[in-house]
C-alpha cells in the first residue's frame, strides 16, 4: 500500500495539531466546546518564526520550513514586511483549500543591535540538521513519483514532526532577558525555535449557530474561562478579522551560571480569523492573503507583563 504526497502532508499537520493542542490548553479547550456544540474545527493558518541568520547546518530564516514545504505540494502567496519589528514573512498555500495556509516570518538578525546579533548568532551557528537523510530521500521519490510506501510514509512523517521544535542548545538564561528588551520575537525564537507558534481556528467554518461570528466566538471562550486578546483586529465586515487567547506558558530549558535549569515563558496561543468576500478580477471569493498591521500586532501575543 502507498501513500500520496497529500495524505503524507495530512498525516504530518494532524501530528503538529495533536503535539500543540496536548501543550496549548486553551486550544483544547475550544476544540471541546466546538465538539459540544456540533460544530466543526477548521484551522485556517499555522504560523512559525525563524531567524535570518548562519543557523549551522539547518538552512536560514523562512528557507527553513519552505525546503520542507516544498516537498508537500505548498507554494509561496504572498510576502509581507514589518519594518518596525524588523520582520519579514511568506504565507503559503497548498492547491486544496482544506489544508491550512502556512504563515512563516524572520527575523532579519543583521538589523538588531551588533550585541543582540552576537547573542543570536553565537547560539544557532552550530545548529544541527533534524532531518535524517533517509527522509530526504523520501522527500525527493515524493517529490518525483508522488507517492511512497505507507511504512515509509509513517516513518518520514515522524522525522519531519520532530524537526519542528527547538534545534540548537539550550540558549543562556541572561541572553535571552537581555535580548528580550530589543525583540521578544528574538527571545521567543532562540528558546522555541522551529517549534509551532500558533493554530488559527477558522471561523467561517465553525459551523456553531449561537456562534456565528469572531465577536460571539470571543465572548463564548470568555465566558469559559479562556484569557483573550482584548480586542479584535479588523472591522466588522473588512476582508480580514482576526483575534487570539492569550499564550499560555511553559517551563523551558536555559543555561544558567551554574549549569541547566529552567525559566517560564511563554509559548503559543490560539488564533480566530474570520475571513470575508472581495472582488478579484471580476470574481467574488474570500479573502485569503494577511495584512500587515493586524499581523504586527499578533505578533505581540507572545509578550507578557512578565517577559
Amino acid at each position: 500500500m502507498k501513500m500520496k504526497t497529500h495524505e503524507i502532508t495530512a498525516m504530518l499537520l494532524e501530528s503538529l495539531w495533536n503535539s500543540y493542542i496536548s501543550r496549548v490548553s486553551y486550544a483544547k479547550k475550544y476544540v471541546d466546546m466546538v465538539l459540544e456544540k456540533g460544530g466543526k474545527v477548521v484551522n485556517d493558518h499555522i504560523a512559525l518564526r525563524t531567524f535570518n541568520t548562519h543557523t549551522g547546518e539547518q538552512p536560514e530564516g523562512i528557507r527553513a520550513i519552505k525546503h520542507i514545504l516544498n516537498y508537500l505540494g505548498y507554494v509561496p502567496v504572498g510576502k509581507y514586511e514589518f519594518k518596525k519589528k524588523k520582520l519579514t514573512a511568506i504565507h503559503f498555500e497548498h492547491p486544496s483549500e482544506a489544508f491550512p495556509k502556512i504563515f512563516v516570518s524572520q527575523l532579519e538578525v543583521e538589523q538588531l543591535p551588533l550585541w543582540a546579533q552576537q547573542i543570536i548568532n553565537r547560539t544557532v551557528v552550530d545548529t544541527p540538521y533534524l532531518i535524517s537523510d533517509r527522509s530526504l530521500e523520501l522527500l525527493a521519490v515524493l517529490k518525483e513519483e508522488g507517492e511512497i510506501p505507507k511504512v515509509a510514509a509513517e516513518a518520514l512523517v515522524l522525522d519531519l514532526a520532530q524537526y519542528f521544535r527547538r534545534p540548537w542548545n539550550a540558549p543562556v538564561k541572561e541572553d535571552v532577558l537581555k535580548i528580550n528588551d530589543v525583540s521578544q520575537y528574538a527571545a521567543w525564537t532562540l528558546l522555541h525555535g522551529n517549534s509551532v507558534n500558533h493554530f488559527t481556528a477558522f471561523i467561517n467554518q465553525q459551523e456553531v449557530k449561537e456562534w456565528p461570528d469572531l465577536e460571539a466566538t470571543c465572548k463564548a471562550l470568555e465566558a469559559a474561562g479562556i484569557p483573550m486578546k482584548d480586542s479584535i483586529e479588523g472591522e466588522k465586515g473588512s476582508k480580514l478579522r482576526q483575534s487570539a487567547t492569550q499564550a499560555v506558558k511553559e517551563d523551558v530549558d536555559v543555561m544558567g551560571e551554574d549549569g541547566p535549569e529552567k525559566i517560564t515563558w511563554t509559548y503559543a496561543y490560539y488564533e480566530l480569523a474570520e475571513r470575508n468576500y472581495v472582488e478579484e478580477e471580476g470574481v467574488r471569493k474570500l479573502f485569503s492573503g494577511f495584512l500587515g498591521e493586524q499581523a504586527a500586532h499578533l505578533f505581540d501575543m507572545t509578550r507578557t507583563r512578565d517577559n
